[in-house]
Formats: C-alpha cells, structure tokens, sequence
C-alpha cells in the first residue's frame, strides 16, 4: 500500500491533478452542452417543420371547398407513415387523424395563442403545434404534432457515442498533461543534479541557463553562496590576523616563563602590558562576533537591528551615552544583509565607543540610499591623518587597544555594496563619519 501512497506535496502531483481537473471540468461541460443543445436544435428543427405544415394544410383548406375532414382524411395515412398526427376544429366540427388525440389535445385546443409544445401521454412524447385560423368566416384551430420519442432515442444514440469519444479525449489529454509536466520539469531536475553537484563540491555556482521564471531562484542562490564565500574568507582572515597578533606576545611571555632569570616588577609589568594586549585582542573578536548577533543573514529591519546594536554598545560602554535617530517608517526593511550591516554600524560605533569622552550620536537616513552619520565628542583625528584611516593595519594612536583592522574591513564591505565612507571633524569636537550605501528600501 505503501508503494502506491500519492505524494502530496509533489509539484507533478499537484499539477497533473489541476490540469486533469480542469480538463475533466471542461470535457464534461462540453458534453453536457452538446446533449442539450442537440435536443433544442432537434426540437427547434422539427418545429418549424410542423409550422410548415400546419400552414401549408390550412392552404389546402382554403382552395378546396369539400368539407375539411375529407380534406385531411385523404392525408391521414400520410400522416400516419411520417409518425405524424393532426386534430383540426373548424367552427363545430371536430376531426384528428386518431380518436384518441382529440380528448389528450383538448387542452391545447382551447389555447389562447399558437405555440409549439411538448405532451407526454401513454409513454409518448410528442411535439405539437397549434395554428388558429378563419375560413369564410368561421374560426378554426389546426394541431400537427409528430412523435418525438424515436428522435430523441436517436439523440441519446449520439450522444452516447459522443460522451465515450469525449472520455477517450479526456484519457489523451491526460497522457499529454503528463507528458507535458514530465517535460515542463526537467529544468527543475536539472537544477537539483546542479544542487547536488554542488554539495559535492564539483560546482562553484548554479549554471544561469534556466527558465525565466528561475532566474530569481537561481541568482539568489549565487549571491547566498557568495555570501558564505565572503564571510568564510572574513572568517579566515579575522582568525589569520588574530593569530598573528597573539603569536608575537604569546610567544614572548613563554620565553620568559621558561627563563631561569628571575621575574622582577619591571618584568612582571611588561608581561602583565602583554597580557592586556592579548585579552583586549580576544575581547574585540568577541565584541565582533556579539555585533553579528541572532539575525545574521537576513534582511535587514532597519530600526530592530540598530537599535539592538545600540544597546549592546551601551552596556559595553556604560560610561558613554549612545543616542540614535531613525527614520519616521519605523517598519523600514533595506535590501542589505543583516550582518553586514551590523559588522558597518559596529566596527564604527566601537571605535566611537573607544574614543569618545561621554557622547556618540547615531543617526541614519533613507533618501537615494541608506546613509549612516556616526560623530563623537573625543579628540577626533587631525585632517593630515584622514586619507590614513581605513589603511591595513594603520593605527594612528596607540592608546587604545587594536590592530587597524576595523576600518579595513568596513572598506571591503561597503565595496561589495558600492557604498562609500567619508571621514570628516565632527561638530562634537571628535570624529564625523558617513557611510552611504545605495540600497532600496520596502516596508516589512
């Protein structure tokens, strides 16, 4: 039972199962259609046919001064051949090419205007016309009816036949339905052998040669692998310097330690100068990885995400006084990843935080793009200093635990967004510095 348990969730399943539907819909419509207008284009046919008839019999009335039943009675096995029948009043006489219609027809008889009507009598289905008339000045009433029931039992016939050509139609569009699927779905297939290519690491990125209505799909997931490219290679390189940076005064205290020179206070300050350095690096790994925080790698909600950057700097610098203006939309979403923009924000406001002497504003705007002014109140950097900073490596004071890597990683951040970063002396007396980065903006 197992083996024949329908997927649900398959894309095939689903649509074979609308397009079947649809066409079983529409094959069944079109039958039922065709049995109804076939039985009112038969009735319709065979109705003016009895008008045709009727008038043609009244004619004969006319032109012929024998008395009418002798008129119609040489007619009567005519009638009688072509399963038709008549009943004619004229004045007080009264007529039928058989008995038994002029009692069932009585009702018709006494009508008040001429029509075409169906009667069921005995089993019979008839279609029978009333014609009113005047002849030299008498009323008269002419019905001509034909038997039905052998028309329609021919009309069943066909519509039969009709309904097992539709149901074999219906078989064929099933089987193109399938086949259709099975083809509309290779590039699927092919997108997941690409998928699996590329967990076995014989593909760097999804081949662009797919349905337009995967290019979306197919670009997303290149640019997520970039992504993951870009932050393994940030990963790697923090730890590369992390490890430069350690071995150097890591290796200096063991060589003292494993000394027989006796450790002094001028010894044990140095080592002590060293440690510090040690624990302020592995302090900014960790301030690094805290400012990546819980949402890395979705899009950004602009004023969660500052905000939550905002607190977090507030409780790393208890002594400073953090402020944030955001724009007016406070459901603002840019189109920049989340930990890019908290890696941007945060290499900057823990600079401002190192600098500063009470004060950092953070202020962000959506305008042509998402511009973030960051200013402090601390001794700021002299203008011949400015074109420095974001160099490599390059610290321009020494005071402050560090390695110049920050703004250098804020450069190949911003590069990948085509944003830029400006430096300038702040009104507050430290440092002012712009990021614009030129993104769109949608409300969350």
């Amino acid at each position: 039972m197992s083996s024949l348990r329908v997927d649900r969730r398959s894309l095939r399943v689903r649509l074979l199962a609308w397009l079947s539907g649809i066409a079983l819909v529409v094959t069944g419509m079109t039958w039922l259609l065709h049995g109804i207008l076939l039985n009112d284009l038969a009735r319709d046919f065979l109705g003016a046919r009895l008008e045709r008839e009727a008038a043609h019999a009244i004619e004969q009335l006319r032109r012929d001064d024998r008395v009418s039943a002798g008129v119609l009675e040489s007619a009567s096995r005519g009638f009688q051949v072509f399963h038709h029948l008549y009943v004619l009043r004229l004045g007080d006489d009264l007529s039928a090419s058989d008995p038994r219609w002029q009692v069932a027809l009585q009702p018709l008889l006494e009508a008040s205007r001429d029509a075409l009507t169906e009667v069921r009598e005995d089993g019979q289905h008839l279609l029978v016309f009333r014609q009113a008339f005047v002849l030299n000045g008498e009323r008269g009433v002419l019905l001509i009816g034909e038997d039905f029931s052998q028309v329609e039992a021919g009309l069943h016939r066909l519509h039969g036949w009709v309904g097992g050509i539709a149901a074999a139609v219906l078989v064929m569009l099933v089987a193109l339905n399938l086949l259709a699927v099975n083809r509309g779905l290779i590039p699927l297939s092919r997108l997941r052998d690409q998928l699996g290519e590329l967990r076995r690491g014989e593909r760097e990125r999804l081949s662009p040669d797919v349905p337009s209505e995967l290019d979306g799909l197919v670009v997303q997931l290149n640019h997520f692998m970039d992504e993951i490219d870009a932050r393994l290679q940030r990963s790697r390189d923090s730890v590369a310097n992390l490890s430069h940076a350690l071995k150097t005064p890591l290796a200096a205290v063991t060589q003292v330690l494993r000394g027989n020179r006796p450790i002094d206070a001028t010894r044990r300050r140095r080592l002590l100068e060293r440690l510090d350095a040690v624990h302020a690096q592995l302090d900014a790994e960790l301030r690094r990885s805290r400012i990546a925080g819980p949402h890395a790698g979705r899009m950004t909600e602009l004023s969660r995400d500052s905000e939550r950057l905002i607190e977090m700097f507030r409780s790393l610098y208890p002594d400073k006084r953090f402020t944030l203006s955001l724009p007016a939309q406070r459901d603002l979403r840019v189109a920049i990843d989340s930990q890019d923009l908290s890696e941007m924000l945060g290499i900057v406001l823990d600079n401002a935080g190192k600098w500063a002497t009470r004060e950092v504003h953070c202020r962000l705007r959506l305008e042509q793009g998402l511009t973030i002014l960051i200013e402090d109140d601390g001794p700021g950097v002299a203008e011949a200093d400015m074109a420095r900073l974001g160099q490599r490596g390059t610290r321009l004071d020494e005071r402050r635990p560090g390695y110049g890597l920050g703004l250098a990683i804020l450069h190949q951040l911003l590069t990948r967004y085509a944003g830029r970063v400006d430096f300038a002396p702040s009104p507050l007396g430290g440092l002012r510095v712009e990021i614009t980065v030129p993104v769109g903006a949608s409300l969350a």
